[in-house]
């Protein structure tokens, strides 16, 4: 009988170590479930002059999108967790400092961190330092600010995208609303950074203007140097110009010091100016900013943004976190965001819910239409890999009574009116007479 006792006894406790090791065992199984966490580098300015009107945006719309696709609570069609289900890992890089030193950094991510993916840059002398780099390390890498349209139009690239439309919608759109305002332009003048942004922005401003308004001749033509903070000497010429319209691609701390030194002394108020990326900075200046300025968001975003589901989540999540509305970086890093997503989970479900590989996401993203907060965008240019959408202009008032930034006049123009074919780079296309440019 006791021999019996014992014996159930010792049945009992190898039961229990074997439910014991049963459950152990269990757990490497249970763990190996849940998916490897995508990993996305994002490199944007979080010191120096376009910091807080650009990179900090950026990264504070980044981590709203990131925390809520993680947590599957972004509307549809992007209710699905993370990427196809993995988490995504973020890590925050400084673009400030250098070419190299943001080359530097982008080989670190990729080289040291082994991101899967790298989002990201603001200025367009990064993205032209960057590229080759890419195609040399053979890393998806998703361009998110930088507009110069240098980028696919000097050389194809494989491993690079960019959701976000380039300057000459910009431009081009710039040069129709100040048309549309004005009707009747025959002088202008420009004041624009001095390298790629700013470069390739006056050229299709003027190439437009020689489309649209042929009679119309440029006065003073100003290149500042980038990130060069005092403008006294650029406001005294153009306070002597006899010019209709001043253009500026300013943006940065540039944008704000000029509206601050060309407010105090008159010029924003005496002659009629459009900024093309003058919407960052609304709601840092405010009363500051003359009303009548004409104003361009890079895309119909913000206070122009089409209105959906998944804008009013995006502003309503932004405001609640950071007590300021998003400003188009935020929305330029979420097309990048949902243009990757898009992407990631087509070559997912091409792949039978396997995580695909880098060379099946390029795949998918080429040619794809990603669904954004703001509006549509169509990857139709740049052999698959470059973004065309609408875009807006609107004019700014100052809402004393509710102490808040508007626009007004909003004229939206299509993707086909402003943006090049998909057979014909930006320059040839304007210096072409934009032919087969759609605006009805």
């Amino acid at each position: 009988m006791r021999h019996a006792m014992c014996m159930r006894g010792h049945r009992i406790v190898v039961l229990a170590a074997a439910l014991s090791l049963g459950l152990v065992s269990a757990a490497p199984a249970q763990q190996a479930a849940e998916p490897a966490p995508v990993k996305i580098g994002i490199i944007t300015f979080l010191t120096g002059p376009a910091a807080a009107p650009f990179g900090i945006p950026g990264r504070n719309g980044a981590e709203v999108i990131i925390e809520a696709l993680n947590a599957g609570k972004v509307p549809a069609p992007y209710n699905q967790v993370g990427l196809g289900g993995a988490k995504i890992e973020a890590k925050y890089v400084d673009e400030a400092g250098s070419t190299a030193q943001v080359v530097t950094e982008y080989r670190n991510l990729v080289q040291r961190d082994k991101v899967d993916v790298v989002v990201g840059f603001v200025s367009s002398g990064s993205c032209l330092a960057v590229a080759p780099v890419a195609d040399e390390l053979q890393a998806l890498t998703v361009f998110d600010v930088c507009g110069t349209t240098r980028i696919f139009e000097e050389k194809p690239r494989k491993y690079i995208f960019r959701v976000n439309p380039h300057a000459t919608m910009d431009n081009v759109a710039a040069a129709r609303y100040v048309l549309n305002k004005l009707k009747t332009v025959n002088t202008y003048s420009g004041i624009n950074q001095n390298y790629a942004w700013g470069q390739d922005s006056w050229r299709d401003f003027t190439l437009a203007m020689k489309n649209l308004a042929p009679q119309a001749t440029a006065d003073k033509v100003l290149f500042p140097k980038l990130f060069a903070g005092e403008f006294g000497a650029e406001i005294s010429a153009l306070l002597t110009s006899n010019a209709q319209v001043i253009h500026s691609s300013f943006y940065d701390g540039d944008l704000e010091a000029f509206i601050y030194q060309g407010g105090a002394r008159g010029l924003l108020s005496r002659t009629p100016i459009v900024f093309t990326t003058g919407e960052t900075s609304l709601y840092r200046v405010g009363a500051k900013l003359p009303d009548g300025v004409m104003i361009g968001a890079r895309g119909p975003h913000a206070l122009m943004a089409h209105q959906g589901p998944l804008n009013s989540w995006l502003w309503q999540a932004y405001t609640d976190r950071f007590s300021m509305p998003p400003v188009y970086p935020a929305y330029h890093m979420a097309q990048s965001l949902f243009g990757l997503k898009a992407a990631w989970e087509k070559a997912q479900a091409k792949k039978g819910g396997a995580r695909p590989t880098t060379d099946e996401v390029i795949a998918a993203f080429e040619g794809i239409e990603v669904v954004t907060p703001s509006t549509t965008v169509r990857l139709a240019i740049g052999k698959g890999h470059q973004g065309v959408s609408d875009t807006a202009y609107g004019t700014y008032r100052f809402n004393k009574s509710e102490g808040k930034p508007e626009l007004f006049d909003i004229v939206r123009y299509p993707a086909e009116c402003v943006n090049p074919p998909a057979d014909m780079d930006s320059v040839a296309w304007l210096e072409g007479g934009m032919k087969g440019a759609k605006c009805d």
